[in-house]
């Protein structure tokens, strides 16, 4: 699918987690390198890093971490979670911590396709002009399907709200005519009618 790169500067406080999501399609590559900045010469902080799928499934998970890198390509369509905390021995610390999350076409190493295929120039630029042409073909049709999904379940939504509308109706309808029935038989009882 279309890809996705951002890169971010998190500040972690001592005593919370921070966050961060991407609502990514099944099948695609995604490749996170995050590192720990260092403000305090005598200190080292550390985070731990846990990277979870739509379902809660854990995709990563490392602890006393101070720079690496997740990889994993995604089972299943949804937001994927980052989250970071500070390591116990740090907890006094304000750890500040850079996070490149990239996806899709944004994860393609260019110079080694480029070197596989012989390719220079032009013909690498037009390479990656079809990648993201094809990115954003499947996208489009990604969205075409949602669309037609909401489309459908407002089509639905539509003909139940018709429904109740009618059997509400008819029900107010029945309450009536039974309230002005029993209104003219106790009337007639009483000798007022």
């Amino acid at each position: 699918m279309a890809g996705g790169a951002g890169a971010v500067w998190l500040e972690i406080a001592p005593s919370a987690a921070k966050c961060m999501s991407e609502e990514i399609q099944s099948n695609v590559v995604v490749i996170g390198d995050y590192s720990v900045l260092y403000e305090h010469h005598h200190a080292h902080p550390t985070v731990t890093v846990k990277v979870t799928s739509p379902f809660g499934d854990i995709v990563h998970h490392k602890e006393k971490a101070s720079t690496d890198q997740f990889a994993f390509t995604t089972a299943e369509a949804g937001n994927y979670l980052a989250c970071f905390s500070v390591d116990g021995e740090n907890k006094g610390l304000v750890v500040k911590l850079n996070l490149d999350w990239r996806f899709g076409i944004a994860t393609k190493d260019w110079d080694s396709v480029a070197k596989k295929e012989k390719l220079e120039g032009i013909e690498l630029e037009l390479l990656k002009l079809e990648t993201a042409v094809q990115a954003i073909h499947e996208n489009l049709l990604l969205l075409r399907s949602k669309e037609a999904d909401m489309r459908d379940v407002s089509e639905k939504t539509n003909v139940r709200v018709k429904l109740l509308s009618m059997v509400s109706l008819s029900i107010c309808i029945i309450v009536s005519a039974l309230q002005l029935w029993h209104l003219q038989q106790y009337f007639q009882k009483k000798k007022l009618i």
